[in-house]
C-alpha cells in the first residue's frame, strides 16, 4: 500500500512540473516593434495574395517607413487646457510640424509604392494598416494600457 501511495504521489509531482514547465515555454512574450512592422506588413501582402518578389519588396518598405515614422518621435501632447495662450500656440504649431512630417514621409513612401504597386493596391495597403492599428489600439485600451 505504501508503494502505491508513492508512485501515485511521484506520478503527481512530475504531471505538475512538466505541466509549469511547459506553461512557462509558452508564455507570449511582447513583440519589439521591429517584429510588429515585419509581421503587419506580412499580413497586409498575404491578404492582397502578392507574389514573393513583391511581397518581399513591400516588407522592406514598410519597415523602412515604420523605422521613419518612429525616428520623429511620440505625438506632442494634446492636453492645452491648462496652457496660456502663447504655450498653447506653440503645442499647436509642434502638433502641426509633427503632422506635416507624417504627411511628407507618407508621400515618399508613396511614390516607393509606386514602383511595384498600383494606386489602388496602395489604399488597400492603407486600409489593412488602419485596420490592424485601430484593432491594437483598441485592445491596447481595454486592457488598460493606453492612458
Amino acid at each position: 500500500m505504501k508503494n502505491i501511495i508513492k508512485v501515485l504521489a511521484l506520478a503527481i509531482a512530475m504531471v505538475t512540473i512538466s505541466t509549469s514547465a511547459y506553461a512557462q515555454k509558452n508564455e507570449r512574450q511582447r513583440m519589439t516593434r521591429e517584429e510588429l512592422a515585419e509581421t503587419q506588413a506580412r499580413f497586409i501582402a498575404k491578404e492582397m495574395a502578392m507574389d514573393d518578389s513583391t511581397a518581399t519588396r513591400f516588407v522592406e518598405t514598410f519597415c523602412q517607413f515604420q523605422k521613419e515614422i518612429w525616428a520623429l518621435g511620440p505625438r506632442p501632447k494634446r492636453d492645452t487646457s491648462h496652457l496660456s495662450d502663447n504655450e498653447a500656440e506653440r503645442a499647436m504649431n509642434e502638433r502641426f510640424a509633427h503632422s506635416q512630417k507624417i504627411l511628407d514621409l507618407r508621400k515618399k513612401y508613396y511614390l516607393k509604392y509606386c514602383k511595384f504597386l498600383t494606386p489602388s493596391q496602395i489604399e488597400r495597403v492603407y486600409e489593412l494598416e488602419r485596420g490592424m492599428m485601430n484593432r491594437l489600439f483598441n485592445r491596447s485600451k481595454n486592457k488598460g494600457n493606453y492612458k
